[in-house]
């Protein structure tokens, strides 16, 4: 099958790449951009005139909820909730039931992906048996069924210890580990940023030092262990300090960010609206405009969704008895332009860190349009305005504060190695 996408705006930031072009597919990769290679004839033409014509979105952090929570989600909404959001590489949790500590585990959610046929998806394996911090998995075995990196998720290790035995191990096998800092001792039962809000509305509060503190303590074993490290879903000024500090000092390692803590402050929750209650919280202005400044210095490489869905009981109670999280999964690319419209972000900055920049930090062949790479790629709408309505839902989560919002740019269609998988008529 030959294709060919005609008169879009072709923007790359892995190339350096902002112009009008042609761009050209043979079966699953991309052949050319510009003139059509010597005897190419298209089975299929696409006119993408006005149209931005954009890699495919990889988002590091997505709950597909399959297998153990179908109330809330599962990988045939999720993946096409994905696919209509431009995202065409994502990183699933460990989190499931069962949790993803076995190859057989990993091994049924790749094959109902598969099955699904919307989105490549790459899920996380257990550092450690049942999530437990005790005894550690399979590691191995688990990248060897296809897990792209193992993490104990927020999930607290029994001591410091069996955590460093677990780097070691992973350092040995060279691993990728995921660490999500928390010291569950300041952090458990709190619900929100401590700061002045919480304490005006009598909410409990998880102090940075919960973020911090961990984080100290791990780079000082990735340092230790020479383990290759990722951290996830930093939300504090102070992280992007100490991760920018390990960066000066040598040290290989990656974090990125959840949009919504970019986005928004603990303000919002003057209401008491449990659609806004996530884990890390959102912190204050100072912490998100840090966050910000951290992505353009380079501390932050990725943004992702931390795509949670849950079903409408699940944010029906008091807000601290509401169960964390947002599903943002396809609305990730117009709510991440509104960083561009506020001027916080330039748009190839802002793409580079939904594509290349999540790809590098995983290590995969992912986020490009150039020559040789797959062909996963976005025809992208920039200034139609539209309703994310309920009618609009894909996700099986109804947990999104801007459901029923006005939003600027969609999503027209996405293309999986070649393949249409959004829109299906």
């Amino acid at each position: 099958m030959k294709t060919c996408i005609k008169n879009g705006r072709i923007i790359d930031p892995s190339q350096g790449l902002d112009a009008v072009q042609n761009l050209y597919i043979e079966d699953d990769k991309i052949i050319a951009l510009g003139d059509a290679p010597e005897g190419f004839v298209a089975d299929e033409t696409i006119d993408a005139a006005g149209l931005w014509v954009l890699p495919g979105l990889v988002d590091l952090a997505v709950s597909l909820r399959e297998p153990g929570y179908s109330q809330k989600g599962n990988i045939a909404s999720e993946t096409l909730a994905a696919a209509s959001g431009g995202i065409t590489t994502l990183v699933c949790q460990p989190d499931t039931s069962p949790i993803v500590d076995t190859p057989a585990v990993a091994a049924l959610i790749q094959d109902k992906a598969f099955e699904s046929g919307r989105a490549n998806v790459l899920p996380i394996g257990a550092l450690t048996q049942g999530l437990e911090g005790e005894k550690l998995s399979n590691m191995v075995a688990l990248t060897e069924a296809g897990c792209i990196a193992v993490s104990n998720h927020r999930n607290p290790m029994a001591n410091t210890k069996v955590l460093s035995r677990a780097l070691e191990y992973a350092a040995t096998h060279d691993l990728l580990v995921i660490f999500h800092p928390d010291e569950t001792s300041l952090s458990d039962g709190g619900c929100a940023h401590e700061g002045v809000i919480s304490t005006m509305h009598g909410l409990a509060g998880i102090p940075e030092t919960a973020e911090t503190i961990a984080l100290a303590r791990d780079l000082m074993l990735v340092e230790k262990t020479k383990v290759k490290a990722h951290f996830a879903r930093l939300s504090s000024a102070k992280s992007i300090e100490l991760v920018a500090d390990a960066k000066a000092a040598g040290m290989d390692v990656t974090a990125d960010v959840a949009l919504h803590n970019l986005l928004l402050t603990d303000q919002v929750l003057s209401e008491f609206d449990g659609h806004y209650h996530v884990l890390p919280p959102l912190r204050s202005e100072e912490d998100r405009l840090t966050l910000i400044e951290g992505i353009k210095a380079g501390v932050i490489s990725a943004i992702c969704s931390d795509h949670q869905p849950h079903e409408k009981m699940a944010k029906i109670a008091p807000f601290a008895a509401t169960e964390p999280g947002m599903a943002n999964l396809e609305v990730l690319l117009p709510l991440a332009m509104t960083l561009m419209d506020e001027g916080d972000l330039d748009f190839n900055l802002l793409l580079s860190c939904l594509t290349q920049g999540p790809a590098s930090c995983i290590g995969i062949d992912a986020g490009s349009l150039a020559v040789g790479s797959y062909a996963d790629i976005v025809l992208f709408d920039s200034t139609t305005r539209w309703e994310w309505s309920q009618n609009h839902r894909k996700t099986k989560g109804q947990n999104s504060p801007w459901i029923g919002e006005s939003l600027i740019g969609k999503v027209v269609s996405t293309y999986l190695s070649g393949q249409k998988v959004f829109p299906i008529n």
